[in-house]
């Protein structure tokens, strides 16, 4: 092998090293262990903390059921997987982090109770929640139509639906229509808002008359990532945010493409929980304190941001 090509060869092998600690996970898929552990390390926290000051406020708290206020705790199945939202700066047996982590730590203030937080991936938490495994679910969870006939969700931030392609791939360059995907190789999260638009969607292809996409789906976000560097899919569809901060670490060698389908993302609860009141009370005391702000700048992630906390709205359109 001549010099050149030993070199391009430990670049690539260099990059590919690098991935996983840029794991990513979709709205509506949570990756946890060790490679959400390990990716937090090229991810070192911001020090601020906006959560520190926050009081508990007498008058939303009493909205809580009684028996909740007498306990003290609420019961939390968090998925941790990536930054912005929630990850591991310090390893999985260290405090996880992130915009997800500061708003529930602080909702929990304002409510004068303590989080009981479990780690669970994304796609087991839904379930849990109906059977009263959990209070409440975290883990950028998009607010859909579907989910709303089994789910009740509490507003936090706007996040949604993006793509992002392998850098230097100038093939595609904002994606507006899912047509533009015809012929490649999409890869996404299991359980994920992505994987039901691009799977309810398969036909628009045959309709244009134009060669269908497929779907790569993987339960590990790294494993995304990799196929991308690999060649093996084209383009991963997943958040707005974290894409946009995945593009902007050199190792990932990514490129966002833009946002395709903004959504409402909340707090997940089983149908008729008497919590969302409660919740909906304390987000807009953070959002009218100014603490929200300060969370959102502290992650990047102001953009998204909310003017007021919502029960159930519409999926956007």
């Amino acid at each position: 092998m001549n010099l050149p090509a030993l070199r391009g060869r430990l670049r690539g092998a260099a990059v590919l090293a690098a991935l996983p600690l840029l794991a990513l996970t979709a709205c509506g898929s949570g990756d946890t262990g060790g490679t959400a552990a390990v990716g937090a390390q090229a991810s070192p926290a911001p020090t601020a903390d906006p959560v520190a000051s926050v009081r508990k406020s007498d008058a939303v708290a009493a909205l809580l059921p009684a028996d909740v206020r007498r306990a003290g705790t609420l019961r939390v199945g968090s998925s941790i997987g990536f930054p912005p939202g929630a990850y591991y700066p310090n390893g999985p047996d260290k405090a996880p982090a992130g915009q997800d982590i500061d708003l529930a730590d602080a909702v929990a203030k304002v409510l004068g109770v303590k989080l009981r937080r479990q780690d669970a991936s994304f796609e087991t938490i839904l379930p849990a929640l109906g059977s009263g495994k959990y209070d409440v679910g975290t883990g950028n969870f998009g607010v859909t139509t579907e989910r709303l006939k089994t789910i009740d969700f509490v507003t936090y931030i706007n996040d949604g639906q993006g793509f992002a392609v392998k850098k230097g791939n100038t093939a595609l360059k904002k994606v507006t229509d899912l047509t533009q995907l015809c012929g490649l190789t999409v890869g996404t999260g299991a359980g994920t808002t992505f994987e039901t638009t691009l799977t309810a969607q398969k036909g628009v292809c045959a309709k244009a008359g134009k060669k269908p996409y497929d779907v790569k789906v993987y339960s590990e976000n790294a494993a995304t990532l990799t196929a991308l560097q690999q060649g093996r899919i084209d383009v991963i569809m997943s958040t707005i945010n974290g894409l946009r901060y995945q593009a902007s670490q050199p190792a990932a060698q990514t490129t966002f493409l833009g946002e395709y389908h903004r959504l409402d993302v909340g707090f997940a609860f089983k149908k008729g929980s008497p919590l969302t009141k409660a919740f909906r009370a304390a987000v807009n005391e953070l959002i009218k304190d100014g603490t929200y702000a300060r969370i959102l700048q502290k992650w990047g992630t102001s953009a998204s941001a909310i003017e007021t906390s919502r029960i159930n709205p519409p999926e956007h359109v």
